[in-house]
This record gives structure tokens, C-alpha cells and sequence, in this order.
């Protein structure tokens, strides 16, 4: 008996297109991306350092990003060094930031009103009256890397000033790294180090194709550049309706009388925000809120 039978196609093989046989992006494909990042990054920082420097804003540069083994990072990063880890939107996704111990210090040294000429050989650990410089770092650092990511401030995890402690990467994690100097003037420059596994470029940066969503917020009406924003305010104190015969025969010394409102609406181009009523302070006429629309 033959069992051996001839096997006919019943359709046509499935024909997929390019697109979808595409693979996704490499990490090493992502590493420009990385670099835009930390570009955009670079721009936000340096107005944002300007309050901490006494005003004047430093020039940020960055490095293009290098691939580093965490023994390399910690080599960079050195024995002492603010370090943090701040958590992004995406859920598992976080990046380290590492600042030069040294100019943490120098920077400890102007706040308490000296000039910042800290040198030579770094101590075992920060003092405590370092702790709220380091804090107000992290929070320029988090506000502005989420803003650069398009998302809302990054939240600190945890901190360390000696980052073998810290441990924030898995063992063997090879790690993209932006390498960051700001620069003040004739003063020597200091390093700061962001870093995350080369492997979740991919969760940070998408495709590298576009940029990451913005995380939908409410705009801030205190903040820039709204804060500044001049709108004309207009209270009414006299709302009449008066026949146009009366208005015909108006004249130098015609007496209309009138009724103040009780509650004095404010509006801007129309649209009342807010009623008080009429009162005096400072020998000025003024209004006392007495409801929000």
C-alpha cells in the first residue's frame, strides 16, 4: 500500500510587507537620539543653574554618548559624588545622575558665603551641610531632565554618595552614558554624568524617530511665560441703561444719577472672573473679592 501522497498549497502564502517584518531599533541605532536628548537637555540646564550660581548662567556642554561598563562609570563618576536615581514615567524606567563631588562641595562653599575655590583631595562623605545642595541639584536636575523628556518632573528614588552603595543597574548592564560639563566662567568645570542600561534606550526614546509624548498637563499660570502675561482687568462700577433723547440732550453740567453695583464685577474682554465690593485701603479706592466665577 503507498502511502506517499502529493501536498497541494490551498492558497497563496502570506506575502508580509517590509513594515512589519522590520525589527525594532537597535540600541546602538538609538545612541543619536540619546545625543538630541542630551542636547535638549544642555539648553535647559544652564538657565536653570542660573539662580544657583547667583544669577549668571553657565555654559552647558555635552559630550557625544559613550557605552560604559558600571566599573567605568564608577571610575568617572569618582570615589565621592552626588549621586541620585530618578524615576521617569515609564514604569521600571529610571536613569542615575551623578554630579562631581568636588564642585558639590565648591558649590556648598559659595552658599555659605565663600568663593567656591574648594580643592585638593575630596573627603570620605559629604558634610551635612551639604545635604540641601544636593537636594536643590537633584530638583534642577529632575525638573529639567523631565521637561527635556517631555514629562513632568522625575521623582528621586534614592541616594548615594558613593555610587558602588547606590547599585542602580543590574550586574554586567552595559550603560549609555551622556557626559555633561558646565562651565563658569574663568572657573575650573565640572562634570555631570546621566546614565541608564544601553539596553531601555528603547523605553526612554521610542523608536529615536520622534520624541517621546509628552505627558498631558495643565498649563501653570505662574510659570513662564504666562506668569508674565499683562491682561487688561476692568471693574464696572455702572452698568445704565440711559433713552438716547437723554443722551441727545446732554450738555456740559447735565447730573445723571446713578447706583453703585453691591457686587463690582471684574472681567477681562468681557468674561467676569470675580465680584467685591467697593472699599478704601492705603487712602486708595479698592476691592474687596467677595466671590470667584
Amino acid at each position: 500500500m503507498k502511502q506517499q501522497r502529493a501536498f497541494i498549497a490551498e492558497r497563496i502564502a502570506a506575502q508580509h510587507c517590509q513594515e512589519l517584518l522590520r525589527r525594532g531599533s537597535e540600541p546602538i541605532d538609538l545612541i543619536p537620539a540619546l545625543a538630541r536628548l542630551g542636547e535638549r537637555f544642555a539648553r535647559l540646564l544652564g538657565p536653570a543653574f542660573a539662580a544657583l550660581l547667583g544669577g549668571e548662567a553657565p555654559s552647558v556642554v555635552v559630550a557625544v554618548p559613550a557605552e560604559l561598563t558600571e566599573p567605568e562609570l564608577r571610575e568617572e563618576a569618582g570615589a565621592l559624588a552626588a549621586n541620585c536615581l530618578l524615576a521617569t514615567a515609564t514604569p521600571g524606567l529610571a536613569l542615575l545622575a551623578s554630579v562631581d563631588g568636588l564642585a558639590t562641595l565648591r558649590l556648598v562653599d559659595r552658599a555659605f558665603g565663600g568663593r567656591g575655590d574648594a580643592s585638593g583631595s575630596v573627603p570620605e562623605s559629604f558634610p551635612i551641610s551639604a545635604q540641601l545642595m544636593i537636594e536643590r541639584l537633584e530638583q534642577l536636575l529632575a525638573r529639567s531632565l523631565g521637561e527635556a523628556l517631555g514629562q513632568s518632573e522625575l521623582r528621586v528614588l534614592k541616594r548615594d554618595s558613593r555610587l558602588a552603595e547606590l547599585a542602580p543597574f543590574p550586574a554586567g548592564a552595559r550603560l549609555a552614558v551622556l557626559r555633561i560639563e558646565v562651565v563658569e566662567g574663568a572657573r575650573a568645570p565640572w562634570k555631570l554624568l546621566i546614565a541608564l542600561p544601553t539596553s531601555q534606550l528603547s523605553k526612554l526614546l521610542g523608536s529615536g524617530d520622534t520624541p517621546a509624548p509628552r505627558e498631558p498637563r495643565p498649563a501653570d499660570p505662574a510659570a513662564a511665560p504666562f506668569g508674565d502675561l499683562p491682561l487688561p482687568l476692568s471693574a464696572t462700577l455702572v452698568d445704565m441703561k440711559v433713552p438716547l433723547s437723554v443722551l441727545a440732550a446732554l450738555e456740559p453740567g447735565s447730573v445723571l444719577p446713578v447706583a453703585l453695583v453691591r457686587a463690582v464685577p471684574l472681567s477681562i474682554s468681557g468674561t467676569i472672573l470675580a465680584r467685591g465690593t467697593i472699599g478704601a485701603q492705603d487712602e486708595r479706592v479698592a476691592i474687596k473679592l467677595s466671590q470667584i466665577a
